[in-house]
């Protein structure tokens, strides 16, 4: 098997699980559920909602978006090798699971800072908002975030499609990711591991900083409010979204910022699980207990 490369792998073994397991069949399709429920509930609630027309519900809508599109790349996969004796995937499609989750981390990372952006200037530049972020900007900036993550995507897929495997292909994991693929080939990864590490500073260290600046400054222009209710209102607007940040950065780390004697196989499931699965279940969640602008949407809906 020595000197085959990846043009002669038919498919992969996904190891997570080693077989089939109704339990977490029922598991991952209650959290799957949930989180096109709660996501498209947002949706609907964006575009029927005149009050909702702000710039920020438009980047939550797109936020909705992609958790909706990062749970569908991966849970259906999922559920089908949960009721099965082995998991498998095939080579393309191990590739073009990996490409879609790549789109939408990358999209994800870019979209939470431009959504800390919207909260500075409506906080802390407030007679300038309309016109820094008016229609016209929002979505050029949101065709923007999506673009970023394709082309991110593209370069990782690329890099990938090049790696060989010499023996048969087994994958420590439940779907098809960047570091499985680099622990399973048996040739050069330097340029995957090169591109990981630069994704992992332009597209999530850099994005991260900027959400950060951005609260750091609402923070002292809150601070510096005379109003009680004026400070109440500017946290509660701000705190949904930076528990999400918080949330989705550290499960990014966690994932792609591996220690160099990597994650047990169970660890480096769960890991990816709380990122890709259960992160996206969450947002809708805390943007309907932490927004009153939602709340009340919700309760006129309903």
């Amino acid at each position: 098997m020595a000197g085959e490369n990846q043009t002669h792998v038919m498919e992969f073994m996904l190891l997570g699980f080693s077989h089939s397991q109704p339990f977490l069949f029922v598991l991952f399709l209650a959290i799957y559920l949930a989180t096109l429920l709660g996501n498209s509930a947002i949706l609907a609630l964006v575009s029927l909602d005149p009050c909702l027309r702000s710039p920020m519900y438009f980047f939550l809508s797109h936020l909705s978006c992609l958790d909706i599109c990062y749970s569908s790349v991966t849970v259906p996969k999922i559920l089908a090798n949960a009721l099965r004796p082995q998991a498998t995937i095939s080579y393309r499609g191990c590739l073009a699971q990996m490409f879609f989750l790549m789109v939408c981390a990358g999209a994800e990372c870019a979209l939470l800072a431009v959504m800390a952006y919207d909260r500075y200037a409506a906080i802390c530049q407030p007679l300038r908002y309309t016109h820094a972020m008016s229609r016209g900007v929002c979505v050029v900036a949101a065709a923007s975030c999506w673009l970023w993550g394709m082309l991110d995507s593209a370069v990782h897929t690329l890099l990938a499609s090049k790696l060989s495997f010499c023996s048969a292909v087994q994958l420590q994991h439940i779907f098809c990711d960047v570091p499985p693929l680099l622990r399973a080939a048996c040739s050069n990864t330097r340029p995957s591991e090169v591109a990981l590490h630069t994704a992992s500073v332009f597209v999530g260290l850099i994005p991260f900083l900027l959400v950060i600046i951005s609260y750091l400054c609402i923070l002292a222009t809150v601070l510096r409010m005379p109003m009680a209710t004026g400070r109440r209102k500017a946290f509660s607007t701000c705190s949904a979204h930076l528990l999400v940040v918080t949330l989705y950065f550290v499960a990014a780390n966690l994932n792609y910022n591996r220690p160099s004697s990597g994650y047990s196989p169970a660890a480096d499931t769960l890991v990816s699980t709380l990122y890709c699965i259960v992160t996206p279940m969450l947002n809708p969640v805390i943007y309907s207990l932490r927004n009153q602008e939602m709340r009340e949407a919700l309760r006129k809906a309903v």
